[in-house]
């Protein structure tokens, strides 16, 4: 039986990576300081152990013996990133460079970490390949590239190995739409269900690549599976483009029910469009996400 370290399983994604680990026969503990993620996501099967990753302590005790670590924990919202800097710095950036530093001792057990599309920023060679010049417009793009750099080096100078997955827009059941973490299509959900208006930042033309939670997991559990032999980034996406406008009309068609747009000003540090490639992840992995945003829509509904 595999013993796997996640930091972050109580979120929306690593709840939904612990219950798969689970099913898979692994050992799982999850290390969640709750600030984002809810104890109520992380399986019961799991050792859960409530603490940050910032204690070196906590985090030396739960890595002993451990066979694969996958590092989800993040203040992951841009918002908080830009009204927090230096906290969500810290979570982001020290988190991430102490959990190196812990695992550079045992550089064969493998880390699967979460980046983000954030890293793209400005670039707008679409669509966005990991071969792309990355230029961050955000705080969080920023330290998401920085924990990619410190990957790169951690390899050099320590040889640890790691794959880093761009996650682009994550979306699926048991998304709260009342967290700043959560996503346009769960907000748009909740307001639907409500019959309160869909607020759009901006003009609402401003695209995004929407993948569901299922296929980001599956990308998770196969970097897991085949580990890498130098620091590896890959896209986790669809390929997809869609604008704001054409996500509330196709939730609005697939639910039955019109509701007023309100449009407000744009957010900060928001990308215009974004679209990535997934041929590295298919050629490396043999995976491209299959499940279309009507698909992955109605799972929300159920």
């Amino acid at each position: 039986m595999a013993k796997i370290l996640v930091t972050g399983g109580a979120g929306f994604i690593g709840g939904y990576l612990c219950r798969r680990l689970l099913a898979e026969g692994a050992e799982v503990v999850v290390v969640d300081d709750l600030s984002s993620g809810k104890a109520d996501n992380v399986p019961a099967e799991a050792h859960f152990v409530r603490g940050s990753v910032l204690d070196p302590g906590l985090m030396a005790a739960v890595s002993v013996g451990i066979d694969l670590c996958y590092h989800l924990a993040a203040v992951a919202s841009v918002q908080r990133c830009n009204a927090d800097l230096v906290a969500s710095h810290q979570t982001n950036m020290a988190g991430f460079v102490g959990l190196i530093e812990l695992l550079a001792s045992s550089p064969d057990v493998p880390l699967v970490y979460a980046s983000s599309a954030a890293v793209y920023g400005a670039s707008q060679e679409l669509p966005l390949g990991e071969q792309l010049r990355v230029e961050p417009l955000s705080p969080y793009g920023a330290d998401k590239r920085g924990c990619e750099l410190h990957a790169r080096a951690a390899f050099e100078v320590y040889g640890l190995a790691s794959t880093g997955l761009r996650f682009f827009n994550v979306y699926g059941p048991g998304q709260d739409p009342h967290s700043p973490y959560s996503g346009v299509i769960s907000r748009f959900a909740d307001r639907i269900a409500a019959g309160k208006p869909l607020t759009i930042f901006g003009d609402g033309r401003q695209t995004r690549d929407f993948v569901f939670v299922g296929d980001v997991v599956e990308a998770l559990i196969r970097a897991g599976r085949d580990p890498a032999k130098s620091a590896e980034v890959f896209n986790v996406c669809t390929g997809r483009e869609v604008s704001i406008l054409e996500l509330a009309d196709t939730m609005q068609t697939a639910s039955g029910i019109d509701r007023e747009i309100e449009l407000a000003e744009a957010l900060k540090g928001e990308v215009r469009r974004s679209c990535g490639d997934t041929s590295a992840l298919e050629q490396r992995f043999g995976l491209r996400p299959t499940t279309t945003l009507a698909e992955g829509l109605l799972g929300l509904r159920g």
